[in-house]
Order: C-alpha cells, then structure tokens, then sequence
C-alpha cells in the first residue's frame, strides 16, 4: 500500500475501469454530455434552452397541450416545466390559458413567434438525429431504448424494495 500522499497509477487506472461498469456514473456523465451537447446545437439554433426547444417540439407535433401532458410526454418532472414556461411565455413563445373543462389544467399553445424558434432550431436538432443514425442503426436504437426501459423501472424501484431483496451486512 502507498502513503496517504503517493498516487498509485496501476490503483487508479484499475478502479476508472470498474468505473466504466458503474451504470450509474455512466448515466449521470451520458446525461450530462447529451445536454451540453445539446446546448451547444441550440444556441446555433437560435439560442433556445433544451426545456424550451422540447417543449416548442412537442407543441409542434401534438398541438395544445396541457402542462402534465408536457411532463409525461418529455419524462420530466411537473415542476421543471412550470417553472420554465411563464419565461416561455414572457419571451412570446407559447400562451398559457386556463382549461375550459378543467380549470385547475393550464393549456400550452405555441405562438407565432415559438414557430419561428421551432423552424430555426429544428433543422440541427434533425441533424443531431441523423448523425446518431450513423452511429446506431434502427435495431440497435431499438435495443438500447429496451435496456433503457428495463434501467428506468429499476432506478425507479422505492429504497425499501431494494433493501429488503437482501440483508445489508
């Protein structure tokens, strides 16, 4: 073993390889490039944020939507979008009016002016797509995004669950 003060290579070098398994660290750091990598593309793309280019997305494609149906659709926390979209709004990118039938639901919609931001930033957020494709092919999307599933519903299990399914020693 080596002083407190010395770094052992060979140690080092040993323990980032059994880093390489931890699915953990490895979803956190894959998370964390994706967005800055994003970020990056966005800011080519008329300098949008991720939440607002997935958000102006999902209005484009689906029309009107309700703040929890945002949520559900981008798998982000109910919260996050209510906190992002009065500035959404306050920049004149989508309206928010209170539901007819459910007035405790608010309606998203996007505006004139979240198209334009839609047609700017939506030809490199497609680029980014198409180059993934050069890396994955369909199938292989496929099976990842199955691994995903199976990763999701287990870092979504409650502690107790995985505290009971073996003693703690």
């Amino acid at each position: 073993m080596t002083g407190d003060e010395e770094r052992d290579v060979e140690r080092i070098q040993a323990r980032a390889e059994r880093a390489d398994t931890n699915l953990f660290g490895r979803m956190a750091a894959i998370y964390a490039a994706s967005r800055k990598q994003a970020q990056d593309l966005l800011q080519v793309g008329g300098g949008i944020s991720i939440v607002e280019w997935r958000t102006i997305w999902d209005l484009h494609e689906v029309g009107p939507m309700t703040i929890s149906d945002l949520a559900l659709t981008q798998r982000t926390d109910h919260s996050q979008l209510s906190r992002a979209l009065p500035q959404m709004r306050q920049k004149g990118l989508v309206s928010m009016r209170q539901a007819a039938q459910d007035g405790r639901q608010t309606i998203v919609t996007l505006t004139d002016k979240g198209r334009d931001a839609y047609h700017l930033a939506a030809p490199i957020m497609g680029r980014r797509r198409a180059v993934l494709a050069d890396v994955f092919t369909a199938a292989e999307i496929a099976e990842l995004v199955g691994y995903l599933d199976r990763f999701e519903t287990f870092v979504r299990l409650p502690a107790e669950d995985i505290l009971s399914k073996e003693k703690i020693e």
